[in-house]
């Protein structure tokens, strides 16, 4: 029985300290706000992090991303393939560049894509495949690049930079994964590109806010690269700001009518100390999961496998999926969790149940594992800000509510 009283645990609130907020106020005094030195030093302490030769700090996963995809050349008459138990933004972007969205369901009980399933949608229009290290956990990039290889006489090069690669193009929603690892590899040394998240709910972040990054071993020109994701995130402008303020530099060309999704001084500030802290952050959020692993596991729950002694995750969500449940007594339990003052989430409804994605066709019938993963699926708190307390209280309601329903 539950003895203590009520408690309040949010889902995934920011982990903030005095130290982040003393760093955004001398960027505040500073007088440069915009994107300027604290984030090119933020984009060189993840190049440094991760272990690649540059990073690129953008305002969101989602514009890294796209850009990506411009930048590459993918567009109308392109084909590009993703999951389709992810959050909307990995497919979002393809529709915005004005390529065609080929979703891929799960393997059979698994959050990941069917790779086999995967090698069957590859055609001669793919351009590149967008796999996702859902709650955190990489994905099998050897299994990927074996897929890969083997449709390689399918590739059919639009440009020079793709011609590059001369093979579909691999690139990573790693919005949950910074920090990850497998087979010894760091989460954004694998995949020809690896896209992040630093929004609010994230394990690194800058309120909002996303950086890309690319593998050392493509032979890709990386000062040139570097410039072209600067170009396009902020209106083609041939001079950042920063760069404007050099005596007598106030002049710059337009070279292409691009975008406008830059980090800003102030988020760059926040992420700086945030990654400082990090490495002490994963390791609370591997605490966390083993605690939650340890009390619900035995109990028959199933629960994404964050950690063996191939591959460590960022410990982003912690998925669990109550056996023998439908979507309603699901959403029942979160609702009495709620009342008990837990708040818990689902990851993720899949992308065929929505409306605009049913509206270009897709339905939810041909993805039928996407589906059965959704139904039971429950999202407990995972954030550093949890006492030990606070997560045996989650723990503790949960299996009441599950005695009782």
């Amino acid at each position: 029985m539950i003895t203590t009283k009520k408690r309040n645990i949010p889902f995934s609130p920011p982990d903030v300290t005095d130290a982040e907020i003393d760093e955004v106020i001398k960027a505040m005094k500073s007088g440069w706000i915009t994107t300027g030195p604290r984030t090119k030093e933020f984009e060189k302490r993840i190049a440094q992090y991760i272990g690649t030769n540059k990073a690129v700090c953008l305002n969101s996963a989602t514009a890294a991303m796209e850009l990506t995809l411009r930048i590459l050349g993918i567009g109308p008459g392109d084909e590009v393939i993703t999951s389709a138990y992810t959050y909307t933004a990995s497919a979002s972007v393809i529709d915005h560049v004005g390529a065609k969205i080929v979703l891929v369901d799960t393997a059979p009980d698994s959050f990941e894509m069917d790779y086999s399933k995967l090698s069957e949608a590859i055609t001669e229009k793919t351009k590149a495949i967008i796999s996702v290290d859902i709650a955190g956990k990489m994905c099998d990039y050897d299994t990927i690049y074996e897929i890969v290889e083997s449709k390689k006489e399918l590739f059919k090069a639009n440009n020079q930079l793709q011609q590059l690669f001369n093979r579909v193009i691999v690139m990573t929603d790693a919005a949950h994964a910074f920090g990850s690892v497998r087979n010894g590899l760091k989460c954004g040394q694998v995949a020809d590109f690896t896209c992040f998240s630093f929004h609010a709910v994230k394990n690194l972040t800058t309120a909002e806010g996303g950086a890309v990054v690319w593998s050392r071993d493509l032979g890709l020109d990386d000062e040139w690269l570097y410039k072209q994701f600067m170009l396009y995130s902020l209106h083609g402008q041939s001079k950042d700001a920063l760069a404007k303020t050099q005596k007598g530099a106030w002049e710059y060309d337009i070279v292409y009518p691009a975008y406008k999704c830059n980090m800003t001084d102030i988020m760059a500030g926040f992420g700086l100390i945030q990654l400082k802290r990090y490495e002490s952050l994963l390791k609370k959020r591997k605490e966390i999961i083993k605690t939650y692993d340890r009390a619900l596991l035995p109990l028959g729950i199933h629960s994404l496998q964050h950690y063996n002694e191939d591959f460590s995750s960022s410990g982003h969500l912690y998925l669990t999926r109550i056996p023998g449940i439908n979507e309603g007594k699901r959403n029942q339990i979160i609702v009495k969790m709620a009342e008990a003052g837990i708040a818990c989430n689902v990851h993720y409804k899949p992308l065929p149940m929505f409306t605009a994605y049913r509206n270009l066709g897709f339905d939810i019938k041909d993805f039928p594992n996407s589906y059965n993963q959704y139904v039971n699926e429950i999202t407990l708190p995972l954030h550093t800000l949890l006492s030990n307390e606070d997560v045996e209280y989650v723990i503790e309601n949960l299996k009441r509510i599950l005695n009782e329903i």
